[in-house]
């Protein structure tokens, strides 16, 4: 069923430190908008700024009554921002974008053409990435290579999550209780029709992003400990592995042991020996304790965010 004024496209936007972009993204967005001629939803989230995010938020909401605020009680985090935005979104089509004009608005033109065309998702792919660092480029390469070989779900590389989806699309991933979100890949897993564009990345307009390289360390291991289990079967057949050794090693011995007497033993051998095998225990232990940890902040029950106040949503 229709909703009663339901828009045609909701924007979606997580700010965090947002305060410097603003201006020049809301005017890009209302030249792109505009010329669509449809009827649309800006819905932000601010995600416990620091700055006059909120603020501007609040005052370009008074200006537009098409624009909606959602603060949250303090800074969850980009994913759960996301999640909150999705969940008051009310469009046919919802498009999340980045307030820091990385991701071109110009692309809502071609990302709505597409869904047209009949796709229930279309997300846009990266052909390059502008203004970042080679080490970050080639870690992101890096992951997103690692995550595709190992995973169940088939993830595209370069994309972030400026996309495209459909009304249906969003009511699915409004059903995913998990804490721990890794947002590329539940909209790989929920599936339905999709299709890619492609684009230049452009560097950030202002402001410093806030993932540094030990958030993004964090964020690929959410991804990975979210979509295989790869990386616990694995120490099993490396176990395997290890024994069947220590086993031909022995036989070894037995035989060296019978034809030419008893040997020396090495105390520098046994020492690496010791050292290597208490090392992989460690491994193993990290990598089963990062999934526990997961598992408790699932099992504990907490609500995905909590919201101080909304501007714009008086019939919620």
């Amino acid at each position: 069923m229709v909703k009663q004024n339901q828009p045609e496209l909701s924007l979606l936007i997580p700010c965090y430190n947002e305060a410097e972009n603003l201006e020049r993204l809301f005017s890009s967005l209302q030249l792109v908008l505009k010329s669509l001629e449809l009827d649309y939803e800006i819905v932000c989230i601010n995600d416990g700024s620091k700055d006059n995010t909120l603020k501007f938020l609040i005052d370009y909401h008074y200006l537009d009554n098409r624009i909606k605020v959602i603060n949250l009680s303090r800074n969850f985090g980009k994913e759960i921002a996301m999640s909150a935005g999705l969940d008051y979104t009310t469009g046919k089509a919802v498009i999340p974008i980045d307030a820091d004009l990385q991701d071109p608005p110009e692309l809502i033109i071609d990302l709505i053409t597409k869904w047209r065309e009949g796709y229930d998702m279309v997300y846009a792919v990266r052909k390059s990435r502008q203004g970042e660092s080679w080490l970050k480029k080639k870690t992101a390469d890096y992951f997103y290579s690692f995550i595709g070989k190992i995973s169940t779900i088939p993830i595209p590389a370069n994309t972030g999550d400026y996309r495209l989806l459909d009304e249906k699309v969003v009511k699915a991933l409004r059903q995913l209780p998990e804490k721990n979100r890794f947002m590329k890949g539940l909209f790989s897993w929920v599936g339905y029709r999709q299709t890619a564009i492609y684009f230049e990345r452009l560097p950030r307009y202002g402001g410093k992003s806030s993932f540094n390289y030990w958030k993004l360390w964090n964020f690929a291991l959410d991804g990975i400990t979210s979509f295989s289990s790869i990386p616990l079967k694995v120490w099993s057949y490396f176990g395997l592995f290890i024994s069947v050794i220590s086993l031909f090693y022995g036989l070894f011995l037995m035989l060296k042991t019978l034809i030419f007497g008893i040997d020396l033993p090495g105390y520098a051998s046994t020492i690496v020996a010791i050292l290597f095998l208490g090392g992989i225990q460690l491994i193993t232990l990290g990598v089963i304790g990062e999934y526990i940890a997961r598992i408790y902040e699932e099992v504990k029950g907490r609500p995905l965010y909590l919201i101080r106040e909304t501007y714009g949503f008086d019939d919620r």
